[in-house]
């Protein structure tokens, strides 16, 4: 049974850099045919896809948000870090990280999710 575990820093400020980890158990990053995603909610509104990272390492990220983005790895901690530059107070949101299998429409686990406010 795989399972991921958000951690943030609960509260940044506007400009600053959010940093979210998944950190995942019962499975391994580098295992082939997986998405390992960044998706989140703002208040009020829907889920939107930020990006995903593969086992390969290749990054994909929503178009929207792609120049403040980026998705690094720690494989000897199976780890997957988001950091969204450049915040601003509509950054704000949860944030969930999730797997999805490489051909499946959806997403087969989830995180529980880190809410991470925007204020100054």
């Amino acid at each position: 049974q795989v399972q991921l575990q958000e951690s943030g820093p609960g509260l940044v400020k506007p400009s600053q850099t959010l940093s979210v980890t998944c950190t995942v158990s019962g499975g391994s990053i580098t295992t082939a045919l997986n998405y390992w995603t960044w998706i989140r909610q703002p208040p009020g509104k829907g889920l939107e896809w930020i990006g995903f990272i593969e086992n390969s390492g290749d990054t994909y990220y929503n178009p929207s948000l792609k120049s403040r983005t980026s998705i690094s790895r720690d494989t000897s901690k199976n780890q997957f870090t988001l950091h969204l530059s450049a915040v601003t107070f509509e950054d704000t949101a949860v944030y969930y990280c999730a797997k999805r299998i490489v051909g499946a429409w959806a997403y087969d686990y989830w995180g529980q999710g880190t809410q991470v406010t925007v204020s100054s």
